[in-house]
């Protein structure tokens, strides 16, 4: 029989939430959460703890909440917890270099991508704003560069034509937490495997900027359509009408039959609103709003925005 290890966790958002689950269920003992400070959350800017924080607590762990790792009082903390490997998923800082060598086993990392692709900060926002049609996750070895240690292990996913980055998210986090489990157990038998990553392929994911939710209309439909799915939950794609921002929540791209000026309304039914985008492969493409949210009001389908917000064919919707 394997011994049961001794994990430490670091890690903060919903999506790490399914790998803690996945150990607090196996033999091995969690023997503390590292997690980001409590901060303003929600409409309200109330302090809240994060959903890591929240099942450690519900779980009775140990935590330690540090706000920045440099700082060496973490050291005897992590000490004191004696553990034999370190498990890290979207903890939100980078782990120092003499940290890495605390556990006897070092730290390993699930990562929302099949690196060497996509490493950095938004790996599964980029994908699906790059039109991908497949992803996946990858169990790494925590190396002093950026999401660059050798691989353990990868698994799949394809990204359907309409998925938004949501919903590839929760699957991915249930992904990476049953890979994990496996890693940690051949970990545990002496029988992981390391393979170097190929640093001449890596991409990187920078981190999403509000910025790049603004609507560029001269873009082909799909290339805009990828980025309403990619930029959810945040910061979300939007336009201005009549002055105001409006967010686009689900749309379609579509050919245009009759050409018109980027950023045109060229349809505007109970079905959808049509707005006239850039050139693809030489035809005209425009973008089909379906689901639409005024800016500080519910999201709401076509036919109820045009109820409230009347559009005339002709038109026109700009970034700001």
């Amino acid at each position: 029989m394997v011994a049961a290890l001794r994990v430490v966790f670091f890690g903060t958002p919903q999506f790490a939430v399914p790998s803690l689950e996945a150990l607090l269920a196996s033999p091995h003992v969690v023997c503390g959460v590292v997690t980001q400070p409590d901060r303003p959350r929600g409409r309200g800017n109330k302090v809240t703890e994060g959903p890591v924080k929240a099942l450690a607590l519900r779980h009775a762990l140990p935590i330690a909440q540090p706000s920045t790792l440099r700082d060496t009082a973490i050291d005897a903390t992590l000490s004191g917890w004696a553990p034999d490997l370190g498990v890290v998923v979207a903890y939100g800082q980078l782990i120092p270099q003499r940290l890495l060598a605390g556990p006897r086993l070092g730290l390993i990392n699930v990562h929302a991508s099949l690196l060497p692709q996509y490493r950095g900060a938004a790996p599964i926002h980029r994908a699906v704003m790059n039109g991908d049609t497949m992803t996946g996750v990858t169990i790494m070895r925590v190396a002093p560069r950026l999401d660059a240690g050798a691989m353990f292990a990868t698994a799949t996913r394809p990204i359907a034509p309409h998925e938004t980055s949501e919903a590839v998210e929760h699957d991915l986090s249930h992904l990476g937490a049953r890979l994990l489990l496996e890693v940690v157990g051949a970990l545990a038998a002496g029988t992981a495997i390391e393979t170097p990553q190929d640093d001449a392929r890596a991409t990187y994911a920078h981190k999403l900027t509000k910025a790049e939710g603004e609507i560029d209309w001269t873009l082909p439909a799909t290339t805009l359509h990828n980025r309403v799915r990619g930029l959810q939950p945040w910061p979300h794609a939007s336009t201005h009408v009549k002055g105001a921002r409006v967010l686009v929540l689900e749309s379609v791209p579509v050919t245009l039959q009759t050409p018109a000026p980027p950023g045109t309304v060229v349809h505007a039914g109970p079905d959808a609103v049509h707005v006239a985008a850039g050139e693809a492969a030489g035809e005209g493409t425009a973008l089909a709003l379906l689901r639409i949210q005024p800016e500080g009001r519910r999201a709401m389908s076509a036919r109820d925005f045009l109820a409230g917000t009347p559009l005339r064919v002709g038109q026109l919707l700009s970034a700001t």
